[in-house]
Order: structure tokens, then C-alpha cells, then sequence
């Protein structure tokens, strides 16, 4: 049996980039990684209240992600991370083995690759300036 660990965040995006499966059943290992919260969030939120909310969540995420796996006949095991992702990947990797690890979460659309839909904050002030200096 194929073994499989996803890291996932986005159950639309996670389906696009899981593999196919070759016939062969497989065991996914569904790690649900909730949005990081800002650090002010603390100061309205109690500690419980923001573990009630990523339990919530991963719910949300599982219900979506592990019927159509469980139909396919493969086994599913959802767990929610709580913490830094290297070492909870040793942790699942030393309980099932050598198996796969498939990270399915979506980019941050802030880590500097250029976005089509909206404009830079300096870009606009760039094309007024250019666009006067084209008009003299």
C-alpha cells in the first residue's frame, strides 16, 4: 500500500496537485495546516478559543477532502498540525514508515513573485511620473 503525507491548507488547490492513483490503494496522511493568525490576535483571543477555531476548521477541510478519498477505497488518516512542520513529518514518517510527503498547500501570494491583479504601492506614482515626463 502506498503511503502518503499532504500538507494542505486549500482542499481545491490540494485535489489539482494530489497525484492519481495507479490502481494500487493508498494511505493519505491529510495534514490540515489552519492559516497563521497576526500576532495581535492574541490580545482578543484566548488560547482555547483559537484551538476550538483551527479544530473547526480542519473539519471544514476534512469533510471536503476525505469522502471522495474513502470512496476511492483508500484509507485516510486526518491530522491537524500544531506545530513546526519538520518535526511532525519525522513524527508521522517514524509511525507509518517510509512513506511520500506531498506539500499541496497554497503559495503565499506575499512572497514577492509579482501579482497580474493589482498594482504595487510605487507603481502607480512610476506611471504618472513616466507618463509626464513622456507628455514634455
Amino acid at each position: 500500500m502506498n503511503k502518503v503525507i499532504v500538507y494542505l491548507d486549500d482542499p481545491a488547490y490540494a485535489r489539482q496537485r494530489m497525484p492519481g492513483v495507479d490502481g494500487e490503494p493508498t494511505h493519505w496522511v491529510l495534514v490540515a495546516c489552519a492559516p497563521r493568525m497576526t500576532h495581535r490576535i492574541s490580545k482578543w483571543v484566548s488560547h482555547s478559543a483559537r484551538e476550538n477555531w483551527r479544530a473547526k476548521w480542519a473539519d471544514k477541510v476534512f469533510d471536503q477532502m476525505v469522502p471522495p478519498l474513502r470512496a476511492r477505497g483508500d484509507a485516510v488518516t486526518p491530522v491537524l498540525a500544531r506545530g513546526p512542520l519538520p518535526e511532525l513529518t519525522r513524527a508521522l514518517m517514524a509511525e507509518h514508515g517510509t512513506v511520500r510527503v506531498l506539500d499541496a498547500r497554497r503559495p503565499r501570494s506575499d512572497d514577492g513573485a509579482p501579482d497580474e491583479r493589482r498594482f504595487k504601492p510605487g507603481s502607480l506614482l512610476g506611471m504618472s511620473a513616466a507618463l509626464l515626463l513622456a507628455c514634455d
